[in-house]
């Protein structure tokens, strides 16, 4: 569910790059057995890994989701595991989601909702999900909120571990294991086995192989984006340039009613005065008329 981001050099992966992180869980199905064992704090059975990158997609026009490490063990329990090391893209949405199209795709048409099994949901963040809280592990369950000791039961559980944290709430193992994540730093068993797992994958050749062509696609695709954002810049001020123009002729045009109204006020006034003008003239004729008759008669 995690996007590959490719800024590091192979030999310098960590296991808490995606890549890594994914490549090591999925060739290594005892340590991720254990890794799900310590976060649950019970025993899980055999495990049937995925494929890197899991896709899910229901229907053509859904959107799809990427599990990174996607595992079923031999009673059909799911396990999500994702690692994730920047906090954006509404990631309690995306949570609430991919819970969503996991039972979507465990339950077959015409099967009963009782057949749909247990699912785990576990984010690995490289950063404190929670800001009001300095807690290294936080579990959500569907709870009844008029009664909190009232569960639901509906099988699912979302798990969230934290690296940046204060609290003493989790094992000297669980601890050791969130500074490796974080600090690359292996102390403990488990952590150790980890980092040796990670070693291993680096001499990998055909694992080298892939993420270089990953990061070839990502920089193609990082091109493409570029060109498509210089394109997007070039339209949004070539709209600006249009609003400007329009606003521009409004104002012109606005100008030019305003003289249009002036011209005709000043049209009516030289009507007025041409009326009077009128009136005046006919008035003087009227006059001449009346001293012309009366001449005439004197005459």
């Amino acid at each position: 569910m995690g996007n590959f981001i490719v800024t590091t050099k192979y030999e310098n992966l960590t296991f808490h790059d995606d890549f890594m992180f994914c490549k090591v869980l999925e060739n290594n199905p005892d340590l991720c057995r254990e890794l799900l064992e310590l976060v649950l704090g019970k025993k899980v059975g055999e495990l049937v890994i995925a494929k890197r990158q899991r896709p899910i997609e229901i229907l053509p026009d859904c959107r799809g989701v990427r599990f990174d490490v996607y595992a079923k063990d031999d009673e059909a329990v799911v396990y999500d595991v994702e690692m994730q090391n920047l906090k954006e893209g509404a990631l309690e949405r995306r949570v609430r989601y991919s819970q969503s199209m996991i039972d979507v795709e465990n339950l077959e048409k015409g099967t009963a909702y009782g057949e749909l099994k247990n699912s785990y949901v576990i984010y690995i963040c490289n950063f404190n999900m929670f800001k009001t809280n300095g807690r290294h592990k936080y579990t959500f369950r569907r709870l009844c909120v008029e009664d909190p000791q009232l569960e639901l039961g509906d099988g699912t559980e979302l798990i969230f571990l934290c690296t940046e944290a204060k609290m003493d709430d989790v094992s000297h193992e669980m601890r050791s294991f969130l500074k490796y994540v974080s600090e690359n730093i292996a102390e403990g068993d488990f952590a150790n086995r980890l980092e040796r797992a990670v070693d291993q994958a680096r001499m990998n050749p055909r694992w080298r192989m892939e993420y270089m062509n990953l990061e070839e696609m990502i920089q193609v695709r990082n091109r493409e984006m570029k060109k498509r954002i210089e394109q997007l810049e070039r339209e949004n001020i070539e709209a600006v340039t249009r609003i400007e123009e329009i606003e521009k002729s409004k104002e012109e045009l606005e100008k030019s009613k305003e003289e249009a109204e002036k011209s005709k006020e000043e049209l009516r006034k030289a009507k007025e005065e041409v009326e009077k003008e009128k009136e005046k003239a006919d008035l003087r004729i009227a006059e001449l008329e009346r001293l012309l008759s009366a001449y005439q008669e004197k005459n």
